[in-house]
């Protein structure tokens, strides 16, 4: 009964149709007795509104104390069965009891003659009814937990997706900083004060990653801010050879990202593209929004005399992005590579979103 009048559609509904039910009682009352329409009806509604209520939280607490499933047919059967007798023959006590009040009005639009036709037809009928509502209480109580196990598993695979997430999300900060500890470990002995400086930014660096962890989303102007930090500390390992330039729409800044999915993809083209190249080259990062699509752009030279080291797709920063692309949009977003002319490229899509709320 909670179920149904949890809601005020649901109540609204389980009263109409017990009203319903109490207009035809009227009239078939009315046409079997020869009693007025009128008499018939103030008889019949009240009584079946009254019953409306009894009934139900009377069928919904067997229900509920005997669910399908758990215990025997048999005794389910056997317990409503008894129950809706009980019922009937209340209902025709109170159906008495009403009568007679009706009658005390002493008008001629109140009271009914009861006849034994009556009393039988008030019983079968409560027993019908009361049939009725533990019928329409079981149907609830067994949509309720199935919608319930639904909600739960659903949010069982928001948890499992959100701790995946988390988990390709750490797999970059190891990674990131085993090659910069790396380069840092290099320039102690080489350039002191350039190893200092890269400590500093890598400070830095980190500062603002961890700001980002607390979102689930942030705007990819936070996401450059980052990248720049990033750069700022390879510029001090590679100095003049590396290169940068961004080519980032406004509209496209403002379009919400997962934290750090640029970072892997533009280390990558430091690691596989100007690390090998000893001219240096420049890598370029673009962004626009095209309707409700974002499309990112990574571009970086290589040496044509050294195999691509991203092109089969296997490395730590492409396999992340891929995954955490498909954990937070599924097939609404896309990731492609390769290798153009000693240029590599990728080109990422993915949904256009400037208000979803941060978490």
């Amino acid at each position: 009964m909670q179920e149904i009048a949890s809601s005020r559609r649901g109540a609204i509904i389980y009263l109409s149709v017990w009203l319903f039910i109490g207009c035809a009682l009227g009239g078939v009352i009315s046409l079997a007795s020869d009693a007025p329409l009128a008499n018939a009806m103030l008889f019949a509604i009240p009584m079946n509104l009254l019953y409306a209520f009894a009934a139900g939280y009377s069928a919904y607490y067997l229900c509920r104390a005997y669910p399908l499933g758990g215990r025997a047919a048999a005794s389910i059967a056997l317990v409503l069965t008894v129950a809706a007798l009980v019922s009937g023959f209340l209902w025709l006590m109170a159906g008495r009891f009403w009568n007679s009040l009706c009658q005390l009005l002493g008008v001629s639009w109140s009271g009914i003659v009861f006849t034994p036709q009556l009393s039988a037809l008030i019983v079968g009928l409560g027993i019908l009814l009361y049939g009725f509502a533990a019928a329409v209480h079981y149907l609830v109580i067994e949509f309720v937990r199935a919608k319930n196990a639904e909600q739960r598993e659903l949010q069982s695979l928001l948890m499992a997706q959100e701790a995946e997430l988390r988990m390709l999300r750490t797999q970059i900060d190891p990674h990131f900083l085993f090659n910069s500890l790396n380069s840092i470990s290099a320039l102690t002995s080489q350039d002191p004060k350039a190893a200092r400086r890269m400590t500093l930014e890598l400070a830095s660096f980190f500062r603002q990653s961890l700001g980002m962890e607390a979102h689930k989303k942030v705007t990819l102007g936070e996401e450059m801010v980052l990248i720049r930090h990033f750069l700022a500390i390879e510029r001090v390992r590679f100095g003049e050879r590396l290169a940068v330039e961004e080519a980032i729409e406004d509209a496209a800044a403002a379009c919400l990202v997962p934290p750090m999915i640029i970072q892997p993809l533009v280390e990558n083209a430091v690691k596989h593209g100007i690390c090998n190249m000893p001219e240096g080259g420049t890598i370029r990062v673009t962004a626009r929004r095209s309707g409700s699509m974002l499309h990112i752009r990574v571009d970086n030279p290589v040496d044509a005399d050294l195999p691509a080291g991203r092109g089969d797709g296997h490395g730590i920063g492409l396999a992340n992005v891929r995954q955490r692309l498909s954990g937070a949009y599924k097939h609404e977003a896309s990731i492609h590579w390769g290798l153009v002319e000693n240029s590599f490229g990728v080109d990422i899509a993915m949904p256009a979103q400037t208000s979803e709320e941060r978490e």
